[in-house]
């Protein structure tokens, strides 16, 4: 329906023009800075999550990244969070739940990230609060978003520093309503989820978390300047700051498998806002999407077979953490 949408009052003759059109250089540029960005996630992941206090190795890591955003590409729902903590666990030893909370720290400091970018990039293009981008404004993104991420990161710290009180309420209350096997087993989930946020605990480690995640979304932001050069698309350079910002918060929620049609759309609207038509808005979307796509996919499907697993495996994966991490109670 949204693709349906992007696509409904464009010629498709012009945007093949234009993706045949495409200034090779900047645009292979802007695929290569896209694709730099997981690696430096992983690096940032490396921060984040911990083996028993050690720092995890790169390589392991890496593939478990690849892994996790191939999925994302290619399985419905987010299921390549799960696929992501998942791989960690078959390639690092690490709990599954200690991965995944790990994987929800970054999301958090993101969206605060992205939050900080967008009001920069709204100040910046001359834009009001109130300015629309389909049904909603500008400035209700940004409260959304940034009532959600802080009151997230402000619960993960309160939590990750006491965590006493919330084990003992869990098995307080998993006690009297469920079986002493699934009881235990519920403790020792939350006892993983709470590992996953240690690195909250650290000063440092935050503080280096922070300035990796401002290198993830300012390398992003550059690839989205390139990109947007390729295509001949004349905008400041605030532009690509808030397209990546809005394209970042729209497919949080995931619609469909790699996100196509929620990509275009919004990249249609977010950049109608500096009078770009919509044929070559679509054309942009288009292009850089699936040269983003494609990299990272390959890359992913690479380290699945590295890793001697199966995108079956993953698929069966994606049903819950509980199940995960009870296959063997304590992780690997």
């Amino acid at each position: 329906m949204l693709i349906w949408w992007a696509l409904h009052d464009v010629r498709l003759t012009e945007v093949w023009d234009n993706l045949r059109g495409v200034r090779v250089v900047p645009f292979v540029l802007a695929v290569g800075l896209a694709t730099l960005t997981f690696p430096l996630r992983t690096i940032r992941w490396q921060y984040l999550l911990r083996l028993e206090g050690a720092t995890l190795p790169f390589i392991p890591l890496w593939h478990a990244t690849a892994i996790g955003f191939m999925a994302t590409n290619l399985l419905p729902a987010r299921a390549g969070e799960f696929a992501r903590a998942f791989a960690a666990r078959q390639l690092t030893g690490s709990r599954f739940t200690t991965a995944f909370a790990s994987i929800a720290v970054e999301r958090v400091l993101d969206g605060i990230t992205l939050v900080t970018l967008l009001a920069i990039a709204t100040w910046a293009g001359g834009f009001g609060v109130g300015t629309s981008v389909g049904t909603v404004t500008l400035g209700q993104v940004a409260q959304a978003a940034a009532a959600m991420f802080v009151l997230l990161l402000v619960v993960s710290v309160v939590l990750v520093h006491w965590p006493k009180p919330t084990l003992a309420a869990t098995g307080a209350v998993s006690r009297r309503l469920l079986p002493a096997k699934w009881s235990h087993a519920l403790v020792r989930t939350v006892e993983g989820l709470l590992s996953g946020l240690d690195a909250l605990r650290s000063p440092s480690r935050f503080a280096a978390v922070i300035l990796w995640s401002l290198a993830v979304w300012l390398t992003g932001a550059t690839s989205f300047w390139l990109a947007l050069l390729a295509f001949s698309v004349e905008v400041p350079w605030s532009a690509p700051v808030l397209l990546q910002s809005l394209l970042a918060f729209g497919i949080a929620v995931q619609l469909s498998p790699g996100f196509f049609g929620q990509w275009e759309a919004l990249s249609r609207l977010t950049l109608s806002l500096y009078g770009v038509n919509a044929g070559q808005a679509v054309s942009f979307a288009i292009g850089f999407h699936l040269g983003g796509f494609f990299p990272i996919t390959m890359l992913g499907m690479w380290s699945l077979s590295r890793a001697h697993l199966h995108l079956v495996d993953l698929r069966k994966r994606d049903g819950g953490i509980a199940e995960i991490e009870g296959e063997d109670g304590e992780g690997r």
